[in-house]
C-alpha cells in the first residue's frame, strides 16, 4: 500500500472496464471477419475475377493481399490496439494528422447511410421471399411490360422454341421478371437523379427495421455485439455451404464455374488486373475506414494481433473465392437452361444480388426456400460490416469527449447516431434512391480512402518514425515486426497504395446505371462526398500548427506533429519503458532506495535503470546497450 501498488491497481481496473473489453479473443477475430467480409465479397469479386481472366486474376489477388493487404491489416489492428482508442485519439502519436481520423469518420458515415439502404433492400426481398411463389417468377404481374420474357414462362418445351425466343429478344433486349419486379416494383425507378418522386414505403419500414437491428446489437457497445457476432459471422458460412452443394448439383453448373476460373494469361500483362487486384484488396479488407482501429481498441494490451491479422485478411480472401463458386455454379444453371454464354447472365453489384441470382433462384425446386436462404445471408454479411461502421463512429465520438457522463450514456450516443443514420438513409428510399445509392458507393468511397491510408503510412512511418514504432509493437507484443512487415510499412505498401492512386485517376469513368448516365451536377456532388473526408487533412493540420506553439513555422511544426504526453499504453501498468512515468525524486527514493545503502544504492538504480526499463522494454534496451 505504501508505494501505491494497490490502490493504482484497482484505478487501472477500473479504467479498463469503463471503456470495455472484448469478452475473448474468439469475438474480436469474428468481429473482424463480420467486418471485413461484406457484400463486395459476394456481389463484386466473383464478377472482378471473371472479367479480369479467371484463375489468372488469382495471381495478382494474392500478390496484392501479401504485399498490401496483411501489413496494412496489420498496422491498423497494432495502431488501435496499442493506443487503446478510437480512430481519433490514436493521433496523439503526431497531433497535426489528427484530420485522418476525422477523414475515416466522414467515409465511415457515407458507407454507413447507403451500406444500411442495401442490408434494407436484402429485408424486403427476405420478407417477400416468404410466399408459395417468389413474386419475380413469372411475367403475369401489374408491373410487368411486354418485352418481359421469364424463363418459366409459356410453354417452351422445346429448346428450339427457347433459342428462337433468345434471337428474337437480343434485337430488343430481352427484360427478365426479376428485372422488372426490381426496377419497376421494388424501386419504382425514375427517369433521372433529380426526380426523387415519392419515398418507396415498404423500403422504408425496412430500413427502420435494419437500424432498429443494428442499434439492438450495439446497444452495449462490443459487450452486446461481441455476442451476436457468434452467430451473424458464422453463420453466412453454412449457407454458402447450402447453396454451393445445392448449386453444383445442377446442370450447367461445371461451365459456370469454369467460366470463373478457366485462367487467360495474357491478361496478366494488363495494367488493370493488376490495378482491380489492389483495388478490391483494399477495399474489402475495410482499411482507412476506422474500423479497424476501433475494433483493435478493444483488445488486450498484450494480445497478439500479428496472428490475428494473417487470420483475418486469409479468411476474407478466402471466402471470396469461395462465394464465386456458389455464384457462379447458378449463374452456369441458368445460362444452360437458356442456351446462351454465362456472360450474358453474370453481373455484379446490385444486379447480381437484385436480378440475376434471384431468377436463377426460380429455376430451382422450392425456389422461395433458396430466396430466402440468399437473402439472409446478405442480411448476415452487410450486418457485420454496420456494426463496426456504427460503433466505429460512437466510439470516435465517445473517446474524444472522453470525461465520465458520455462514457455512461454512450448507450444515448449510439442511439442519436442510428436515428441520424436512419433519417440521412430516407432520401435513398426514394424513386430515384438507387441513383443516389450508386453515387454515394462510387464516390464517398473510392479514392479518398486510398489518400487516408496514404497518409496515414506516412505519419506513422516516417514522421512519428519506423524505429519508434517498431520499439512500440515489440513493447506491446514481445517481438518486433517481422523484417517483411518493416519492409513492407516503410516502401511497398505505400508505392502499392501510391500506385491504386494513379490507376484510380487514369481509370476513371464517369459514372452510369444500366443505360442512364448521370448528369454533371450529380457527378461534381460525387467529388464533393470524396473531397469532404480529404479536405479534413490539411484542414486540421493548418489548424493545429497555428495553435502550436513557437516563434518560426519550422517550430511550430515540429510540435505539432511530436507525440503529445499522453500518447502510449492506456493503462498504467503498461506503460514502461519510453513511457514509464516519471517519479518525484522523494518517491524515488522512498521504493527504490530505502532498504539499500544510499551511495550504493544510487549507483546502482542508475547503472539498472536503462536496463530495466520495466517488464516490456528490457530486451529492447538490453540490446541497445
Amino acid at each position: 500500500l505504501q508505494n501505491g501498488a494497490v490502490p493504482g491497481e484497482q484505478g487501472k481496473q477500473e479504467k479498463s472496464v469503463k471503456r470495455g473489453n472484448w469478452g475473448n479473443q474468439i469475438e474480436f477475430v469474428l468481429t473482424s471477419v463480420g467486418y471485413a467480409v461484406g457484400l463486395g465479397n459476394v456481389w463484386r469479386f466473383p464478377y472482378l475475377c471473371y472479367r479480369n481472366g479467371g484463375g489468372a486474376f488469382m495471381f495478382p489477388y494474392f500478390i496484392m493481399l501479401v504485399f498490401c493487404g496483411i501489413p496494412l491489416f496489420f498496422m491498423e489492428l497494432s495502431f488501435g490496439q496499442f493506443a487503446s482508442q478510437g480512430c481519433l485519439g490514436v493521433w496523439r502519436v503526431s497531433p497535426m494528422f489528427k484530420g485522418v481520423g476525422y477523414g475515416m469518420m466522414v467515409v465511415s458515415t457515407y458507407i454507413g447511410i447507403y451500406y444500411n439502404v442495401v442490408i434494407c433492400i436484402a429485408f424486403y426481398y427476405f420478407f417477400v421471399s416468404m410466399t408459395r411463389v417468389l413474386p419475380w417468377t413469372y411475367c403475369s404481374n401489374p408491373w410487368n411490360t411486354p418485352d418481359c420474357v421469364g424463363v418459366l414462362d409459356g410453354n417452351l418445351s422445346s429448346r428450339a422454341a427457347l433459342n428462337l425466343t433468345q434471337l428474337l429478344n437480343t434485337t430488343q433486349k430481352r427484360t427478365s421478371p426479376s428485372e422488372e419486379y426490381w426496377r419497376r416494383y421494388v424501386l419504382n425507378l425514375s427517369d433521372d437523379i433529380g426526380n426523387l418522386g415519392e419515398v418507396r414505403l415498404p423500403l422504408l419500414g425496412c430500413l427502420g427495421v435494419s437500424w432498429v437491428v443494428v442499434f439492438l446489437c450495439l446497444i452495449k457497445g462490443v459487450k452486446s455485439s461481441g455476442k451476436v457476432v457468434y452467430f451473424t459471422a458464422t453463420f453466412p458460412y453454412v449457407v454458402l455451404t447450402i447453396l454451393f452443394v445445392r448449386g453444383i448439383t445442377l446442370e450447367g453448373a461445371v461451365t459456370g464455374i469454369m467460366y470463373y476460373l478457366t485462367p487467360q494469361w495474357d491478361k496478366i500483362l494488363n495494367a488493370k488486373v493488376w490495378g482491380d487486384a489492389a483495388s478490391q484488396i483494399f477495399y474489402s479488407l475495410g482499411c482507412a475506414w476506422g474500423g479497424l482501429i476501433t475494433m483493435a481498441s478493444y483488445n488486450k494490451f498484450n494480445n497478439n494481433c500479428y496472428r490475428d491479422s494473417i487470420i483475418i485478411s486469409i479468411t476474407n480472401c478466402a471466402t471470396s473465392v469461395y462465394a464465386g463458386f456458389v455464384i457462379f455454379s447458378i449463374l452456369g444453371f441458368m445460362a444452360n437452361h437458356l442456351g446462351v454464354d454465362v456472360s450474358k447472365v453474370a453481373d455484379h453489384g446490385p444486379g447480381l444480388a437484385f436480378v440475376a441470382y434471384p431468377e436463377a433462384l426460380t429455376l430451382l425446386p422450392i425456389s422461395p426456400l433458396w430466396s430466402i436462404l440468399f437473402f439472409f445471408m446478405l442480411i448476415l454479411l452487410g450486418l457485420g460490416t454496420q456494426f463496426c461502421l456504427l460503433e466505429t463512429l460512437v466510439t470516435a465520438i465517445v473517446d474524444e469527449v472522453g470525461n465520465e457522463w458520455i462514457i455512461r450514456k454512450k448507450t444515448f450516443v449510439t442511439l442519436g447516431v442510428a436515428v441520424a443514420g436512419f433519417l440521412l438513409g430516407v432520401p435513398l428510399t426514394t424513386q430515384a434512391g438507387i441513383y443516389w445509392l450508386l453515387l454515394m458507393d462510387n464516390y464517398a468511397a473510392s479514392f479518398s480512402l486510398v489518400v487516408i491510408s496514404c497518409i496515414m503510412c506516412v505519419a506513422i512511418m516516417y514522421i512519428y518514425g519506423h524505429r519508434n514504432y517498431f520499439k512500440d509493437i515489440e513493447m506491446m507484443l514481445g517481438f518486433p515486426p517481422p523484417l517483411f512487415f518493416q519492409i513492407c510499412w516503410r516502401f511497398i505498401s505505400p508505392a502499392i497504395i501510391f500506385f491504386i492512386l494513379i490507376f484510380t485517376v487514369i481509370q476513371y469513368r464517369p459514372i452510369s446505371y444500366n443505360e442512364y448516365v448521370y448528369p454533371t451536377w450529380a457527378i461534381s456532388i460525387g467529388f464533393l462526398m470524396a473531397l469532404s473526408s480529404v479536405i479534413c487533412i490539411p484542414i486540421y493540420a493548418i489548424y493545429k500548427v497555428c495553435r502550436s506553439e513557437g516563434d518560426t513555422l519550422l517550430e511550430r511544426l515540429k510540435n505539432a506533429t511530436k507525440a503529445s504526453k499522453d500518447w502510449g499504453p492506456a493503462l498504467p501498468e503498461h506503460r514502461s519503458g519510453r513511457y514509464a512515468p516519471a517519479f518525484s525524486p522523494s518517491t524515488e527514493s522512498h521504493l527504490e532506495v530505502q532498504p539499500l545503502q544510499p551511495e550504493k544504492g544510487q549507483s546502482e538504480a542508475a547503472a539498472a535503470s536503462p536496463v530495466q526499463g520495466s517488464n516490456g522494454s528490457a530486451h529492447s534496451q538490453d540490446s541497445r546497450l
